[in-house]
């Protein structure tokens, strides 16, 4: 089997309006929409899909839970603007800037969560 990348991930939320909004207005992510009027975010050439725990899209993981996700983006601005950027949001570091180990290099890393506890590390790689 020859897989190179991930189509989108899915995460369960407690409002997939306020998520969508959220990832939109903070991280500037442009909202889609697909199958039968559910929406997403575009990130890059992936989605982000979004489902409530109550009613998830179908077939869906064993224990679809809020705020389980742990995962990583990476973002092309200084350093300095996105710390600004993310303060205008009132978005709370939870933790960096650090030094991590991406898929591509070493990254600077910063760490924040989103509305339902999710966390996200946003990283800039240095080339």
């Amino acid at each position: 089997m020859n897989i190179r990348n991930i189509d989108h991930l899915t995460l369960t939320v407690s409002d997939i309006e306020r998520s969508i909004r959220w990832y939109h207005e903070v991280f500037d992510l442009p909202i889609i929409e697909f199958d039968d009027g559910r929406q997403g975010v575009k990130v890059g050439k992936q989605k982000l899909n979004f489902q409530q725990s109550d009613t998830p899209h179908l077939p869906v993981a064993n224990h679809p839970t809020i705020g389980a996700a742990d995962f990583a983006i990476i973002a092309t601005d200084p350093l300095a603007n996105i710390l600004s950027h993310l303060t205008n949001y009132a978005v709370e570091i939870v933790d960096g800037p650090v030094t991590k180990q991406g898929a591509l290099g070493p990254m600077t890393s910063v760490y924040v969560r989103d509305p339902d506890e999710n966390l996200i590390e946003i990283g800039k790689y240095e080339k």
